[in-house]
């Protein structure tokens, strides 16, 4: 009897075992296991305890270092660190919803803390500060942290993180005089240039300079955050470098910096997004990702400001070009492998939320659940951390970074089990 209970047993557990692999085609099986809301807590605590320097409280590059120390030495990418923080506010909404106490209270103070950590860390958000180990040299960098100091102001009301956000956006778009920039916005030929220049080239961005994706729909999505959480009675500064702007100055830079995005970044027969363009030269039809991601962001931010069916159309075909091709290897998100790449899952995991949630574009949940149950399914069972690549078992004990593991538990925080 017992030989047989060993037998259905090590059935079962190749059978879970194998449930994601990809067959010949390369494609994974869809016949998963279903995952549960215990396994939700499961796979942040896990992520948590294994890339979070619960000292600084804020999250390391991979598991192999004892701490995160600083940009060379153990600290994530500056500009990952505020994803870490949406994953922890998203914890906070979660357990809320689920009318659990003692979690709610334990991740509204976790959020706090990788706050507090991350501020200590990155030179108290002085935004002029251009020191290139815990400091602000790219403008995107600093554009992710608008968003989500924008967010956790909406979520928690505290004035700090409005008034950070502000000065964020102010930074990027007009630049620093402390600095010597000019700013990401090119007021001549519209759009937002990548990087400033002083660092080591005491000039300004010159129209060949590039144009990423990675600023222009970020910078939309951050106008349009802000947009939603100013002071509607605010009255329009005449500062050239104004400290904040007006709901209406933020939708219409946010609209203009989307138009010029679709112009230039978009293949509008497919939904695919140009990583980059430099000047008129051709778009780098490089698509990422998380560049999918914050168009689509910024697409269903739109539709809700304004109520043009366009801007949702827009985020569906992104989303479509994303799942259906982009991810048509192996049925699962793709997994790039280069540094801090591993992110994009989590990036795309805050963007598709909205356009499903907001939208009510439910069409994407059993693929998004697919690569969760994949993804889960082929963790490293002993610290319940997830890899990147969701089609292939994350070994015993190896080493993960957080950008990698960040994809699965950011999907299941924002699309939990039923039960």
């Amino acid at each position: 009897m017992k030989s047989k209970i060993l037998l259905v047993l090590t059935l079962s557990l190749g059978l879970s075992a194998t449930l994601c692999a990809a067959d010949d085609s390369g494609k994974t099986n869809q016949k998963t296991h279903t995952y549960t809301n215990e396994d939700v807590w499961a796979a942040y605590e896990g992520f948590n305890s294994t890339l979070l320097d619960s000292n600084k409280y804020i999250y390391k590059t991979n598991s192999s270092y004892p701490s995160a120390v600083d940009r060379g030495n153990g600290a994530a990418a500056i500009w990952c660190q505020p994803i870490y923080w949406d994953m922890a506010m998203n914890a906070y909404k979660l357990a809320k919803a689920q009318k659990n106490k003692e979690k709610t209270a334990y991740y509204k103070t976790l959020s706090e803390k990788i706050f507090a950590g991350n501020k200590a860390q990155y030179c108290h958000f002085n935004f002029d500060d251009n020191n290139e180990n815990t400091g602000w040299f790219i403008y995107d960098d600093i554009q992710w942290w608008t968003i989500t100091l924008a967010r956790a102001y909406q979520l928690f009301g505290n004035d700090e993180y409005l008034k950070l956000s502000e000065a964020s956006f102010k930074r990027v778009w007009y630049g620093s005089e402390k600095v010597g920039d000019t700013g990401s916005y090119d007021k001549e030929n519209g759009g937002m240039f990548w990087q400033w220049q002083p660092i080591r080239n005491p000039n300004p961005n010159k129209p060949g300079d590039g144009k990423m994706a990675c600023i222009n729909f970020p910078t939309v999505v951050a106008a349009l955050t802000l947009f939603n959480n100013v002071p509607k009675n605010r009255k329009e500064s005449t500062d050239a470098r104004p400290d904040y702007q007006t709901k209406a100055q933020y939708l219409a830079k946010g609209k203009e910096i989307y138009e010029w995005g679709v112009e230039n970044l978009l293949d509008k027969a497919t939904g695919k997004i140009a990583d980059s363009r430099h000047g008129n030269g051709n778009p780098a039809w490089k698509a990422h990702v998380y560049n999918q991601a914050t168009f689509i962001g910024a697409s269903v931010l739109l539709y809700k400001a304004t109520g043009e069916k366009r801007y949702l159309d827009n985020a569906i075909l992104g989303a479509d070009y994303t799942v259906n091709v982009m991810s048509a290897e192996h049925n699962l998100l793709p997994f790039e492998g280069g540094i801090e790449q591993g992110i994009y899952t989590a990036i795309f995991a805050e963007y598709i939320a909205m356009l499903v949630y907001d939208c009510g574009q439910t069409q994407y949940i059993p693929f998004l659940k697919h690569t969760i149950e994949c993804g889960w399914a082929n963790r490293d069972k002993t610290r319940n951390v997830c890899g990147g690549e969701y089609h292939k078992k994350l070994p015993v004990g190896a080493e993960i970074d957080s950008y990698s593991a960040s994809g699965i538990p950011a999907l299941m925080l924002l699309f939990p089990a039923r039960k």
